[in-house]
């Protein structure tokens, strides 16, 4: 990888984090293993501690772990006991976890009301509300909420934008803020701003696009090529250039404008490290949206997915096991393919070694110091001075040239 300005260094004092972190259980695990497992996120059964993701986390197998609703205790008062399971993953680990929920708000919501968690509204509302302080009055709540219970990472905002009234996945459930990309940019950085003064990292989603989709890629092959506009990279562009990016989530839709061979969106070289990494120079943490997928697993298989997707620039493979015939994707089967593909040479250990850094850099700046800025640096203690722009009142020229050819 050339040097940029942009570039992240890795600061003596995430060695001695990585060092210090390590436990004398997680001593055994070799340096490649070690690595391999901070580039996988897990979900986990029902609402308790599991005994074998318990030891996985233990033994440094995995570096993150998601939440959804069936790990929130079934009852009025869930946040003590929910805290409790965190805790006790989190003091498990030999490196810190990153700890996961999709907090979006509305359907996507995993800490509802009836389990004693604050109420929150689709971005849809937020959006519609014309109101900025609805959208940090919300994000806010959220964010506060989260990292009172020791998650860290929300995978939210989603910057999509509602342009397609018939899509089921982003549009009929509220998801997108606005069809407007300026907006949509707007909103997400005021979205961003308070779950940054609470230490939770934020990521947008779900690169390079998915609100002009007319499937859902739960269930199969979303491909985009005949819907999907440029405008649709603007919120990424803006939040980037603002410093207002934590991560990132990949999209499994096909999207031949941008790739032509057809490949997926998590497993395109051509939309993650020739479009996001080399053309908007975003260095930082790039998370796959779930490899369990259908658009993902059943195309591809598991082996060949994880190949591609690492090779492509993903840092972080996400297993929720959340997916109904899920269950045969263990750590250690993930583990086996990711070693023996290094092994033979299909995976460098280059680029693991890439992904091993950019995934320490944002927890160290997590848990050590300042927010990351892993695209472009803003001083450091402006976080609530870093400004999208609001959408302007007249109609601006399309700006040309967005896309280099090649």
């Amino acid at each position: 990888m050339t040097k940029s300005s942009h570039s992240i260094r890795t600061p003596m004092a995430l060695v001695c984090l990585t060092m210090a972190g390590f436990s004398a259980s997680a001593q055994a695990t070799d340096s490649l293993g070690m690595k391999i497992g901070q580039m996988i996120l897990i979900g986990f059964p029902g609402a308790r501690v599991d005994s074998l993701v318990l030891e996985e986390v233990r033994a440094g197998k995995v570096g993150s772990i998601i939440l959804f609703e069936k790990n929130v205790p079934n009852k009025p008062s869930a946040f003590a006991p929910l805290k409790k399971i965190i805790w006790t993953y989190q003091r498990a680990a030999p490196i810190p976890l990153m700890v996961a929920i999709d907090q979006e708000g509305g359907k996507v919501n995993r800490l509802k009301e009836k389990y004693g968690f604050t109420r929150s509204v689709t971005a849809q509302e937020m959006g519609r509300s014309g109101s900025i302080d609805t959208v940090r009055f919300y994000a806010e709540a959220t964010a506060s909420t989260l990292a009172g219970l020791g998650i860290n990472v929300n995978f939210a905002p989603v910057v999509d934008l509602g342009v397609n009234r018939e899509n089921t996945v982003i549009y009929k459930v509220g998801r997108a803020f606005s069809a407007n990309p300026d907006t949509v940019a707007w909103l997400a950085a005021e979205y961003i701003k308070p779950h940054r003064r609470f230490g939770v990292i934020t990521v947008l989603k779900h690169f390079p696009g998915h609100g002009s989709s007319m499937a859902d890629t739960h269930f199969g092959v979303a491909d985009v090529t005949s819907t999907w506009k440029e405008e649709e990279l603007v919120p990424y562009e803006k939040l980037i250039d603002a410093g207002m990016t934590d991560a990132i989530m990949s999209s499994h839709i096909v999207n031949r404008k941008l790739d032509p061979k057809g490949y997926p969106g998590t497993l395109s070289s051509r939309m993650i490290d020739s479009l996001l990494r080399k053309q908007f120079r975003y260095n930082g943490v790039v998370f796959s949206d779930d490899m369990q997928m259908q658009a993902v697993a059943k195309q591809y298989g598991l082996e060949e997915a994880i190949r591609l997707s690492i090779n492509a620039g993903v840092d972080i493979l996400c297993f929720s096991n959340n997916i109904s015939g899920s269950e045969e994707r263990t750590v250690d089967k993930v583990h086996s393919i990711i070693r023996s593909q290094v092994e033979r040479g299909k995976i460098s250990l280059a680029r693991i070694d890439e992904a091993y850094r950019r995934v320490m850099t944002l927890k160290h700046f997590r848990l050590n110091g300042p927010h990351p800025q892993v695209a472009k640096p803003v001083p450091q203690a402006a976080t609530d001075s870093v400004k999208v722009q609001p959408p302007q009142t007249k109609k601006q020229k399309k700006k040309k040239g967005r896309l280099k050819s090649g």
